[in-house]
């Protein structure tokens, strides 16, 4: 079995360290993630310049780019062959809920996902990030499932992690995405030059946590296996929308 793997904290972060490691009994692992944190990148590509692909001393390769960038590159241009899954993180925190919008770590697995191979983004929920360890094991018993009873069609699917030893885990639940309340305020403060900036606050709390969503099974220590999808249509608002258009011949 042939695993690419990223991430979107960079090649040098430990959560990928300790995936790469894990896996590494269990398949052929490639690495190929960016050169630097590209934390809340979402689905970016780099269309404005070219891209460079370097080795580091670990193995890894690094791309001065997205994490989206780097699975492109690496399953369109870099490796001879599709991989037979694409698995970003460990992310260093969530991501659940609205933070999916926004996460490079999610962007780096629906890009694989979109180019027809079975990806998972993998996060630790928390930042003390005490046990990547767990959430790597985690990983191995899916790989391992997958490597057992392949997934029937390609999936994308979003884990999150408490942060507790595997032994303490609660089991694996399917959820679906809760929802956070509003972001934090922007943080405004003066550069050295008197310049106002402005730092983007930090997420809002939980405001849909209930039973059944990713927030609910992580804080009761279950680990979230959240099937996600690319289609973004809203389909029950396509009749009322209709509709409204079809009221510009009476005005």
């Amino acid at each position: 079995m042939r695993i690419l793997l990223s991430n979107d904290d960079g090649y040098f972060a430990p959560g990928l360290a300790c995936l790469a490691e894990t896996l590494s009994s269990l398949a052929d692992i490639t690495v190929v993630a960016p050169e630097r944190d590209r934390s809340g990148a979402s689905n970016s590509l780099t269309l404005d310049r070219p891209l460079t692909l370097r080795r580091a001393h670990s193995g890894y390769y690094y791309v001065n780019g997205t994490p989206t960038d780097c699975v492109h590159l690496a399953v369109t241009g870099m490796l001879d062959h599709l991989p037979d899954m694409v698995i970003s993180g460990i992310n260093h925190g969530a991501n659940m809920g609205d933070d999916t919008i926004y996460s490079g770590t999610v962007a780096a697995a629906t890009e694989g996902y979109l180019l027809g191979v079975p990806s998972i983004a993998v996060s630790l929920v928390n930042k003390g990030g005490d046990n990547f360890a767990s959430a790597a094991r985690v990983v191995a018993d899916i790989v391992r499932r997958h490597q057992a009873q392949p997934f029937a069609q390609s999936v994308l699917l979003n884990v999150n992690v408490p942060d507790l030893p595997y032994e303490e885990l609660q089991g694996r639940q399917i959820t679906r995405l809760g929802r956070r309340h509003k972001a934090e305020p922007v943080v405004k403060s003066k550069s050295p030059r008197g310049e106002t900036v402005y730092w983007v606050g930090a997420a809002g709390a939980a405001q849909d946590a209930g039973a059944g969503t990713d927030f609910d099974a992580v804080a009761h220590g279950r680990v979230s296996v959240t099937p996600l999808q690319i289609d973004l249509t809203h389909y029950r608002q396509m009749e009322p929308v209709q509709e409204w258009l079809n009221l510009e011949q009476n005005i």
